[in-house]
């Protein structure tokens, strides 16, 4: 980049994503100054000792005033405080984007404190760690991931665009899709998964009284990656479920009837339909690594030393 995209980005919320998002800005010279804000003292403390920003604001309006760029990095169950807190803080043309896994919620409670002229590009980077904290972050997050950019009302060509040019300078791949589009294919690739996760992963916890804990000391790779899964943020994933509520019913309803038919091959012996069944699901699993979304190494390349 010759010269950055923004003069000023304020970054509101910085754990994993936030800081991620910083550290990236910084590191390709995308805006000339990156100014960051938390609403916990501790985490603004930390992330100014670990310097990814320019400066870190006491308060949200200090962090916005006459920023070209605002960031909204709050779980999605905070976003309209968020939003209100700033609201009467925006530079006239300022944009406001999110970074919200939940598009139509987002797009509603974001929508109803802005001003009417206020421009609002809400965007989900489908990217992410089991770990949370600006200590967490790092500028290569959101290289070859993908970015997706939920235009609304309140959203101009031009705003969406600038958006979009951000987060291919970061190195992602943009997809547009619409608010509602865009939920119901979450909830089936991400937050559904995680829902199961942390079911299965709290049914070994019971399970663990009778067993001694051996579901701990011999799980093998597919119970592991499960706990991966758990492990994430636990108030963002709330406030995910919440948010998007209608379209991850209607997955997990159409997944536990599809789990109820496999229930019943296995009860009848049904081989033949079981091999079927798994083999079509084999086949999805090439296809994700043939996209770049995985890799076919043993063990799925992740490393026996850490989980990272």
């Amino acid at each position: 980049m010759t010269e950055p995209l923004f003069d000023k980005v304020a970054i509101i919320g910085l754990g994993l994503i936030g800081s991620s998002m910083a550290r990236g800005i910084k590191k390709r010279g995308l805006a000339a100054t990156v100014i960051g804000y938390d609403g916990s003292p501790d985490v603004r403390t930390r992330s100014r000792d670990l310097g990814f920003c320019d400066a870190i604001a006491e308060t949200a309006e200090e962090a916005v005033t006459d920023a070209s760029l605002v960031v909204l990095a709050v779980p999605v169950g905070a976003m309209r405080e968020a939003a209100q807190s700033i609201a009467s803080h925006l530079a006239e043309g300022a944009i406001v984007t999110d970074v919200g896994s939940v598009k139509t919620a987002v797009v509603r409670q974001v929508g109803e404190v802005l001003p009417d002229q206020a421009l609002f590009v809400p965007g989900h980077p489908v990217a992410g760690t089991e770990y949370s904290g600006p200590e967490a972050g790092f500028a290569e997050l959101f290289e070859g991931r993908w970015f997706v950019v939920t235009p609304c009302e309140q959203s101009t060509a031009e705003g969406v665009e600038a958006v979009s040019c951000l987060w291919r300078e970061l190195g992602s791949t943009v997809e547009q899709m619409t608010p509602e589009h865009h939920d119901i294919v979450l909830a089936m690739t991400s937050h559904v998964p995680h829902l199961i996760a942390y079911n299965i992963v709290g049914t070994a916890a019971e399970l663990e009284t009778v067993t001694q804990s051996e579901v701990i000391k011999f799980s093998a790779g597919g119970f592991r990656d499960f706990t991966r899964i758990a492990s994430s943020d636990p108030v963002m994933w709330r406030d995910v479920f919440l948010n998007n509520k209608e379209a991850v019913l209607e997955v997990l309803g159409r997944f536990s009837e599809d789990l109820a038919a496999l229930q019943r091959l296995v009860r009848w012996d049904d081989g033949q339909a079981l091999q079927d069944h798994f083999t079509r699901a084999r086949a999805v699993r090439h296809r994700i690594v043939e996209a770049g979304q995985d890799t076919a190494d043993a063990d799925f390349g992740r490393s026996h030393g850490h989980d990272d």
